[in-house]
């Protein structure tokens, strides 16, 4: 039949380790790099007698996340064990939220070669991390690592609606923006603060009934996610083919090899004996709290696109890279508040600024610029004082090794002010054309691209001094006349 008789449908949960300087339960700080097990206590080691006491900060982020994403906000909640067995599990069970997760509903437009698409969610629930299994340090031993066990997570779950790799990957790039946006995860999979796992299933074109699904675990980068996916689609497509019977069970991504390694068989609901937690109780989300929380959240990157398009004039290229993270737009918006040159600084954010802050793996909110002074080389710019190139090489760094002093003030120590005085422009110019008799005839004959040649020894005979664009002008004036 081919891959053509299939629709693929994946449905992805996404776990979110919310920024909270310590634990769900305990105190235990949260900060990743530390050495293995140094960050533990008595409750995040499950030793008898202790009791976990509930973090009422995480209970904030997730609802300022759900509200994000459109969500319906659960306002009784509770806590659940799940129970299942691993070593890097030290109670033997996992506190999660099972029939009322904290937030339900909701979801993210995301924009493919197709068009526009509404990816649905199922839920977002709070749960604490377990440990981690380190297999690479002794040699026939595994190492335990409980730093992590009891870190709070958001686990973000889809409906089975994305029926692509690209639209998982394009909607965990925008989920990723939105953990970033609203200040509750860093994004970072390279450190496990972002983890995926992909339900994946294959079915013949009109079939509605679902799949046989197979769970691929703990995908750590968004390109993964959609190398894992296109890889067991056709697994499980070449099974289907080949007349066998797809299992359901849990497989692990070899982004070495390219390929899928069964783990388990995948366990169902009711195999993890989930019962409310008689240690923890229930906690209510108040009307007085939930609106504070709703008047604290920032604008989101798509209204923000939207309203910077319609009233700055931007292109909706340049507002969506600005909007890409939350710290570059604000620095966009506060450099804004210096001048009402938009599109000027548009061009300076997604240009040289976006450039440095690329070599120097800096956020915009590490740049070694005050927005006001950004705000002055572009005044500098604009009225035609300096040009765009000498202020965005020699002026932007000269403002970094003399911070405190004013750009005009660089500019003149640097000999970087443009010479607009008509009469030198002019007698520039004509000591060039009358050094290049033949260039003339040749550009009047229609060689019209070696206007280039001569502004460019205008330019060196102003010793870079010279206002180009009026250069430009008086050349094409003198030679046309």
């Amino acid at each position: 039949m081919g891959t053509k008789a299939y629709e693929l449908v994946v449905g992805l949960e996404v776990h979110a380790q919310l920024q909270s300087a310590t634990k769900l339960f305990c105190a235990d700080p949260t900060a990743f790099g530390a050495n293995p097990n140094t960050q533990v206590s008595p409750v995040s080691l499950a030793h008898p007698g202790t009791l976990p006491r509930l973090n009422r900060s995480v209970i904030d982020m997730a609802v300022r996340f759900g509200l994000s994403m459109g969500c319906s906000i659960q306002r009784k909640n509770y806590f659940a064990r799940k129970h299942y067995f691993y070593p890097d599990l030290p109670k033997g069970y996992q506190v999660s939220q099972l029939q009322d997760p904290i937030c339900g509903g909701g979801g993210l437009h995301i924009r493919s070669q197709e068009g526009e698409k509404w990816v649905q969610l199922h839920h977002i629930h709070l749960e604490e991390d377990a440990g981690k299994s380190l297999h690479d340090i002794l040699p026939d031993y595994s190492c335990i690592d409980l730093n992590r066990a009891g870190v709070p997570l958001l686990e973000i779950v889809t409906e089975p609606c994305i029926h692509s790799a690209e639209d998982a990957f394009l909607f965990l790039t925008k989920l990723r923006q939105r953990l970033r946006w609203t200040g509750v995860c860093d994004g970072n999979m390279e450190e496990g603060s972002m983890r995926c796992d992909a339900n994946i299933s294959v079915r013949p074109l009109g079939q509605e009934k679902l799949g046989t699904r197979v769970e691929v675990k703990n995908l750590n980068s968004i390109r993964n996610v959609r190398r894992a996916i296109e890889v067991e689609a056709q697994r499980l497509i070449g099974l289907l083919e080949s007349g066998q019977t797809i299992r359901q069970e849990t497989r692990h991504f070899d982004a070495m090899r390219g390929d899928t390694i069964a783990l388990r068989s995948k366990e169902e609901a009711e195999d993890y004996r989930y019962f409310p937690d008689p240690d923890l109780p229930p906690f209510m989300i108040s009307e007085d709290q939930l609106e504070k929380i709703r008047v604290s959240m920032p604008v989101m990157p798509e209204a923000l696109c939207r309203q910077w398009q319609e009233v700055y004039e931007l292109s909706e290229y340049d507002a969506s890279v600005i909007s890409a993270e939350k710290e570059t737009a604000d620095y966009f918006m506060a450099v804004l508040a210096h001048t009402t040159k938009a599109k000027a600084v548009a061009n300076w954010v997604t240009g040289p600024l976006k450039q440095y802050s690329n070599e120097q793996q800096l956020g915009f909110d590490a740049l070694p610029w005050k927005p006001a002074q950004i705000a002055d080389l572009i005044e500098l710019t604009e009225s035609g004082q300096v040009s765009f190139s000498n202020a965005s090489t020699r002026l932007l760094k000269a403002c970094i090794d003399e911070p405190g002093t004013n750009a005009i003030e660089l500019a003149k120590a640097l000999n970087l002010l443009q010479e607009r005085d008509e009469g030198a422009l002019f007698t520039w110019v004509d000591e060039v054309l009358a050094a290049m008799p033949d260039k003339v005839r040749e550009y009047k004959s229609g060689k019209k691209g070696l206007i280039g040649l001569f502004a460019g020894e205008v330019k060196k005979r102003s010793k870079g001094k010279a206002d180009m664009q009026m250069v430009q002008k008086i050349i094409t004036d003198k030679l046309s006349s």
